[in-house]
């Protein structure tokens, strides 16, 4: 780890709003700089720590402090979301087994089934996370698996599981769990503290904030999970960039305020949108700024929904200050569990009135 030092530890009596302006900062004294610099080098004079740039960086480091204290364990970044992913599955021994969400983020599933066509996996449960009996069921079930993979709320459907209870049985079986926190981020929900062994971001989403970066991280508490993770980061060369670092640690302290702003729009579009004809079902777990929809008229419908409007961006990704709107079946690798007509809708920090009128033009003139 680098030797540049950095903020104290967070004082537990700090709100994690707190945390995320206050930690992986320079430490205080006269002169010193108030926030941190790009660390831009390859190698380091020889007899510290680190040596080279693959192994650490302090741009990562100060990241990796904000976010681990957020999470109540200890960061590592990655290259990209799919990179910390990738790194977790890796925990998996040749020929494990490992039960997974029947609907979530399309790259994960297909890195599960490209695993398992390998014959690096010996087999890929998919349940539905938010039916505990089920997922429970599919834990217990000889042979046991070596992972559980939640996503809680999962994209795009956004179906909510009981980390808690399923960790419980999980780790009954001698099993690791892993929760991808994307949608909620440490804002709004620590699995860690609720018995989950490993937390994944796609940091390009929430943290980051600004649609300007792809970067992951992976997150725990156990220091033999972390030792390998981070061999496996090392090793594998699934290092992030010290400016896509640097962007990312910059964005994540206005996080709480971006998810507050957000979250606030969403409820109330969400409540709007279950009164409108063209609405056929609302999806909206009553917390976070993902509202899921799908149009009534099928596939076309929705398309031309997506198409119509002119603030919210009809595009893939989410979790940035724009608000994004995306047919999700318009990918090929996405689950058959979601619906063709689903529209996913990344509320960002736009006027809400502004949204609405919008959406709703856009609505009505696809009927």
């Amino acid at each position: 780890m680098s030797e540049q030092p950095f903020s104290p530890g967070a004082d537990p009596q700090w709100a994690g709003s707190t945390r995320a302006v206050a930690l992986g900062r320079p430490a205080h004294r006269p002169g010193a700089p108030v926030n941190p610099g790009i660390e831009l080098t390859s190698t380091y004079l020889a007899g510290g720590d680190p040596v080279y740039a693959r192994g650490g960086n302090a741009t990562w480091t100060a990241f990796e402090e904000v976010l681990g204290s957020l999470e109540g364990g200890c960061a590592l970044v990655y290259a990209s979301g799919m990179a910390a992913i990738a790194a977790v599955f890796a925990l998996v021994p040749v020929g494990g087994v490992v039960v997974v969400p029947d609907n979530a983020y399309n790259t994960t599933l297909s890195l599960a089934d490209e695993l398992l066509a390998s014959g690096r996996l010996a087999e890929v449960r998919r349940v539905d996370v938010a039916d505990t009996a089920a997922v429970t069921t599919a834990v217990r079930s000889e042979p046991h698996p070596q992972l559980v993979w939640l996503e809680s709320p999962t994209n795009p459907l956004l179906d909510v599981a009981d980390i808690t209870a399923l960790a419980d049985a999980t780790h009954q079986v001698g099993a690791i769990v892993v929760c991808d926190n994307t949608f909620a981020t440490p804002i709004l929900q620590q699995p860690l503290t609720l018995g989950a062994d490993v937390v994944v971001h796609s940091v390009t989403k929430y943290l980051s904030g600004h649609s300007d970066v792809v970067l992951g991280a992976a997150c725990a508490v156990d220091a033999q999970l972390l030792d390998r993770l981070r061999t496996h980061r090392t090793v594998h060369g699934s290092i992030a960039g010290p400016f896509e670092t640097w962007l990312a640690l910059r964005g994540i302290r206005t996080l709480p305020l971006r998810l507050e702003r957000a979250g606030r729009s969403a409820r109330v579009l969400a409540d709007r949108l279950i009164g409108h004809p063209q609405v056929e079902r609302v999806r909206y777990p009553g917390f976070g700024a993902i509202v899921s929809i799908e149009v009534a008229g099928g596939l076309d419908a929705a398309d031309r929904v997506a198409g119509a409007t002119r603030l919210w961006t009809n595009a893939t990704s989410l979790g940035g200050v724009e608000s994004l709107i995306e047919r999700r079946r318009r990918h090929a690798n996405e689950p058959t569990t979601v619906p063709v007509n689903l529209l996913r809708l990344s509320v960002g920090v736009e006027d809400v009135e502004d949204l609405w009128t919008d959406l709703e033009r856009a609505l009505d003139g696809a009927r």
